[in-house]
């Protein structure tokens, strides 16, 4: 090779070569590897480690203008997309500090494709397959955890010991092996959806190549599980599965209804008069209040308030309709986020403040937060509710 590569393998099989070339997404040396590679071994395919909608996400420039706030609280996809945001802000703010733009080295291999007219190859499993494959993989606890440590990553102002050096030497054979080997202590039952399975998904996609030269542009963090699977056979269909939710987390959710309604039929029939008017301010009283505070604090309209307040005791008995969902969908409608509020989501999402002036994420703000008040709310009553029984 003419040029040294801080992280390529060359993987030769039956009479094709496969240059597997491991980048960081906030990278400007990862451009120029990237370039250099292409322009050396004149590849017949060039592909990416893109799926087609990371690769829209990437290249469209209006993107946001068409998220649809309705569609995404009723498909109950609202914490999948903070945590996309949170992630993306904080790539962005590296990229920003070092002069890239994140994923500009795959970008680069698109580009030096089209260049040779040729149609580049998106090899990468779709992302939302691998985020909900991800999600389902892991437990209450730690999903909370995830985010907010997400979440925390984007709201933090400064990031002194990011630079260069530390993204370039992140590349380096002996580091990634530390920091992956660090991860699947860590976080086993993300690293094996988010790591593992699409490290099988996109050899898969490279075994199909029939180009005798191609130039494979990937995470860094993917060059070694990839490197390893070349001579196997690869069940990509299975790896495209959604599992099924946990069936304690069906469970879960019609536990305080039960209890709830198990409470008010023992309790009726046990207790002396004046008992089910005490059940029930025991059950709307935390209900309404712990929902109505939340949307105040999360700056609601107060016609939204008032519904969360409202509507908490009733939805907290159908799990199939939450709260969060009639306030974020009230409050959409209120708010009317406008296409300015879509441009700013990624500059706006890394701050508090931000997510207060932006009208898109007010209304993501306000759904989640019912939601808490709601679910907080529910708990507290349907204790006070058993304590009654007891009591009585």
């Amino acid at each position: 090779m003419k040029r040294d590569y801080a992280r390529l393998e060359v993987i030769e099989r039956n009479e094709q070569t496969i240059y597997l070339l491991g980048t960081a997404h906030v990278s400007k040396e990862s451009v120029e590897e990237v370039k250099a590679l292409v322009a050396e071994v004149e590849p017949e395919a060039i592909a990416v480690e893109l799926c087609p909608t990371r690769y829209e996400a990437l290249t469209a420039a209006d993107k946001w203008k068409n998220l649809d706030i309705f569609k995404v609280i009723r498909e109950g996809k609202l914490l999948m997309l903070l945590g996309n945001l949170g992630l993306s802000a904080y790539q962005r703010r590296i990229g920003k500090e070092l002069g890239v733009e994140p994923g500009a080295e795959l970008i680069a291999g698109v580009d030096a494709a089209k260049e040779r007219q040729l149609e580049p190859v998106l090899i990468d499993r779709d992302i939302q397959t691998t985020l909900k494959r991800t999600w389902r993989n892991v437990g209450f606890f730690k999903k909370l955890m995830l985010l907010s440590e997400t979440l925390a990553g984007a709201f933090e102002g400064g990031s002194d010991e990011v630079d260069a050096a530390s993204v370039e030497a992140l590349k380096e054979k002996e580091n990634l092996e530390d920091a992956m080997g660090e991860f699947a202590k860590a976080l086993p039952e993300v690293k094996g959806p988010l790591i593992d399975e699409r490290d099988l998904y996109m050899v898969s996609k490279l075994q199909e190549l029939d180009a005798k030269t191609v130039v494979a542009v990937v995470g860094a963090g993917h060059v070694a599980g990839m490197t390893e699977h070349f001579e196997d056979e690869i069940d990509r269909e299975s790896l495209t599965v959604i599992p099924p939710a946990s069936s304690w987390t069906s469970v879960l959710k019609w536990l305080v209804p039960a209890i709830v309604l198990l409470a008010f039929g023992y309790g009726i029939h046990n207790s002396e008069g004046g008992s089910l008017e005490e059940m029930l301010l025991a059950w709307i009283l935390p209900n309404s209040i712990a929902a109505a505070l939340m949307a105040t604090i999360a700056g609601a309209k107060p016609l939204t308030v008032i519904t969360a307040g409202i509507g908490s005791p009733i939805t907290s008995l159908n799990p199939l309709l939450g709260v969060g969902m009639v306030a974020g969908l009230l409050e959409a409608w209120l708010r009317k986020p406008t296409v300015a509020d879509c441009d700013s989501i990624h500059d706006d999402v890394q701050s508090l403040s931000g997510f207060y002036r932006n009208r898109f994420l007010r209304v993501i703000l306000v759904t989640l937060a019912s939601s808490i008040g709601s679910a907080i709310g529910a708990w507290v009553g349907a204790a006070w509710l058993v304590n009654i029984v007891q009591g009585g």
